[in-house]
């Protein structure tokens, strides 16, 4: 059975975001964004990434980022933690024919956004609870499928749900959209007990564990 992606709405631990990947693998993903070959470590679960030492931000230069990196559902992905690298270079992990969605599972304000990149160029992207505004070289590329669902109106430009709606509601109605579109999933292991091989992505984490 897939657990699917909407289970990320609300998600309370430190990881920042996740970057999906279809066409190359879990290696080749933490490759592009930024980690060394070489410098993987053993796996270790998500509570682990807290022993790398990682300072999120440092003064005048950047901060850290690890990715901890698997495979599910035909989609490599990497969950980010700390400075992570997914949101400046999705487009460049989608180069050569690779997919790449960019989800990053903010609370209410400034909301959850989802971004959609596709052999290396930005396709569509939009805040979730805001879906009249959408980005890309193809803003309405899921339009027709916010539609099915009840999010937008068919004009594109009216949100369906009711205002007072909890916005978890909400945005699981679209992250179904995404899930659905793509055929994502992700359990929930790993962001509990599974181990997943780590990189770095940026800065200067201490990997040695």
């Amino acid at each position: 059975m897939s657990d699917g992606i909407q289970w990320l709405v609300g998600l309370e631990n430190w990881m920042s975001s996740v970057v999906f990947a279809r066409g190359i693998s879990a290696q080749e993903l933490a490759l592009r964004m930024g980690g060394d070959r070489d410098e993987a470590t053993v796996p270790i679960t998500d509570d682990q990434v807290m022993d790398l030492g990682i300072e999120a931000y440092r003064p005048c230069e950047d901060g850290d980022g690890v990715v901890r990196v698997g495979e599910q559902g035909g989609w490599s992905f990497a969950l980010e933690y700390g400075h992570s690298t997914g949101g400046e270079r999705l487009e460049e992990i989608s180069s050569d024919g690779v997919e790449a969605v960019h989800y990053v599972p903010i609370q209410e304000h400034p909301p959850a956004t989802v971004f959609y990149s596709r052999d290396g160029v930005s396709r569509c992207g939009f805040g979730l609870g805001e879906e009249i505004w959408r980005w890309g070289e193809e803003p309405d590329l899921l339009l027709a499928d916010l539609v099915a669902a009840q999010v937008l109106d068919p004009d594109g430009a009216t949100l369906l749900h009711p205002e007072d709606e909890p916005y978890t509601d909400t945005y699981r109605r679209t992250l179904g959209v995404v899930e659905r579109r793509f055929g994502l999933s992700l359990s929930p292991a790993y962001l509990r007990e599974a181990r997943l091989p780590a990189y770095a992505v940026r800065g200067t984490p201490d990997m040695r564990i």
